[in-house]
């Protein structure tokens, strides 16, 4: 599939007066501009993140009210229960919560809702098992600014909610006792993009303070923090790189049990980075939730026992080689049904059903077609008498605006820009997939279906070496709004000895000016032919290191390549 390249340009002033400053490349001087890093004082919070740099928890809205509310329980020895949702932000977030709560009181039990039976945040029978289990108070992490009428519900039964969320409020809020939500319009808290785990932080920071406990009890749970962040996809700038970065160092040196369990049976020595929690920790978290019942994922994260942790990693790492195996035959068979489908080519959309394919891996299939056919996707499957989906849209076009479009033929929806999941009538999937197709048609752009690569500066092989590649390191923990920073190289040859490896992969030698570097290109087989030509290239990649019989080298990690344009 051909790319677009995007090249990212920086103010040359600014760089100019960065690189003055800092004494560093120029080449990442850039980068640093268009990242916002433009002076030596954001360059030095930037490099050198520290714990004093998280804010004041007391400056977000209601804090005081939830403090005094979960005080009053602990004075009238009230049960609490921690509810959170089943994915990675939400059991984290009631891992971290609960425990902290326990060490400091005994009235308190968690509660995740399970996927397929009660569906997504709070729900009627979290409530219900309050009530009871004698819970008068709930708090809800990463779910529950929604929760309008099911709070009301938990109301009327006696039973208070403070509710810990992220996601953008609605024009109503819950009649909670206290809302705790940076994105609140009224909200002064000076950062506005922590994920549930990072509001719940927040509360036990506060929590901490007011009952003359020391910082330990809170920054124990940096790493569920960490992962929290980098399974939810929000950016590491500001708070969450701080929380990011000592989040990263407590999983490196001293994580919880149920992180080293994961950790242990997914054959990881090497240094973890934030990459290493989004595709070896998340994946197993998530497939508690996708497959079975999340409440193991929490399970796992409070227990302190190493043995009895890594009985419930095992659990995880079970359903996550179910999951895998799941997504696998599914996408295997959405594939064949789109090439057995002569119209599909001349479709802005591709939707595909099948009434077994598993509801818990719909959505990661949908991004694996997206792979493959580059345009907007929702893979649909039988949920008992209906129809449920998940829908994954392409870079820069609106997938929630398309689906709210199709509403009439739909019994409910909800999502955002990028991803949504949908339910609907069996006899409607036609006439909806028909819709999506008209609405998306008349509003995506060609340029939309095209995958774009953004890339971060042009460099030549002779800038590139150790010391280069030491200061790239530290502008880590890499992820929204600070991405591994990708290059370009120009007029690029290659050495002679690539080849293509396992079928898929190239492994390259090239040169440029007599400077030589080896890289890896994955799934990039079909480029080979590129290399044979002995034409000169233009390559993307980012930089890694390799480590072979104890010895490092610098690599490049291809992402695309084509060839020179002639002069």
């Amino acid at each position: 599939m051909q790319k677009r390249w995007k090249i990212l340009q920086a103010a040359e002033d600014k760089t100019a007066s960065l690189h003055e400053a800092l004494k560093v490349s120029r080449t990442l001087c850039g980068i640093l501009v268009q990242r916002g890093i433009d002076d030596f004082d954001k360059a030095h919070r930037y490099f050198r993140p520290q714990l004093s740099d998280l804010h004041d928890p007391w400056l977000m809205k209601d804090m005081d009210k939830a403090v005094d509310r979960i005080l009053s329980a602990f004075a009238g020895q009230q049960k609490i229960l921690v509810f959170g949702d089943y994915d990675v932000d939400g059991t984290t977030s009631v891992a971290a919560m609960f425990r902290f709560l326990q060490d400091v009181y005994d009235q308190v039990d968690f509660y995740i809702p399970h996927r397929y039976r009660e569906g997504y945040g709070v729900s009627k029978a979290g409530i219900d098992y309050a009530k009871e289990t004698g819970c008068s108070l709930i708090i809800s992490l990463d779910c529950g600014i929604k929760s309008v009428e099911l709070i009301a519900y938990a109301k009327e039964l006696g039973i208070d909610f403070i509710v810990c969320d992220h996601h953008l409020p609605g024009k109503e809020l819950p009649p909670a006792v206290a809302i705790l939500n940076p994105k609140q319009a009224d909200c002064n808290y000076p950062y506005k993009d922590l994920c549930g785990c990072g509001v719940g932080f927040k509360l036990m920071m506060a929590l901490a303070a007011q009952i003359g406990l020391p910082a330990s009890s809170y920054l124990d749970y940096l790493d569920l923090v960490a992962t929290a962040i980098a399974a939810d996809i929000v950016p590491i700038t500001g708070e969450n790189r701080v929380l990011a970065f000592y989040g990263l160092q407590k999983v490196n040196e001293d994580p919880c049990a149920g992180i080293k369990a994961l950790m242990q049976l997914a054959g990881m020595q090497k240094h973890m980075h934030i990459t290493s929690l989004v595709f070896v920790i998340a994946p197993r978290v998530n497939a508690a939730g996708r497959m079975d019942d999340a409440r193991k994922a929490v399970q796992l994260f409070v227990e302190k026992d190493h043995a009895q942790a890594l009985a419930f990693a095992e659990m995880l790492h079970s359903d996550n080689i179910d999951r895998r195996e799941a997504d696998s035959s599914i996408t295997g068979e959405a594939l064949a049904l789109i090439e057995k489908d002569l119209e599909h080519p001349k479709r802005k959309t591709t939707v595909v059903y099948q009434e077994h394919w598993h509801k818990g891996v719909v959505g990661i299939v949908a991004s694996r077609l997206i792979e493959t056919y580059y345009r907007p996707t929702i893979v649909l499957t039988r949920s008992g008498e209906y129809i449920a989906g998940s829908a994954r849209s392409v870079a820069g076009f609106n997938l929630y605006e398309a689906i709210y479009a199709c509403r009439d033929h739909l019994l409910g929806y909800g999502g955002h820009f990028a991803a949504a999941g949908m339910t609907l009538l069996p006899e409607n999937v036609e006439a909806f997939a028909q819709a999506f197709e008209r609405e998306v048609s008349q509003l995506i752009t060609e340029e939309q279906l095209i995958p774009e690569i953004v890339i971060d500066a042009e460099i030549s092989f002779s800038e590139i070496n150790t010391s280069f590649y030491n200061i790239l390191s530290q502008m880590e923990p890499f992820g929204p709004e600070n991405m591994r920073p990708v290059f370009l190289a120009r007029k690029v040859m290659d050495y002679g000895y690539s080849k293509i490896v396992k079928d898929q992969h190239i492994r390259f030698v090239l040169k440029q000016n007599n400077i030589s570097f080896t890289g890896i290109g994955f799934n990039m087989a079909a480029k080979f032919p590129l290399l044979h030509s002995r034409k000169p290239l233009d390559i993307v990649f980012t930089l890694d290191e390799n480590e072979w019989n104890g010895e490092k080298s610098l690599q490049l990690k291809m992402i695309d390549m084509r060839l020179s344009e002639q002069e």
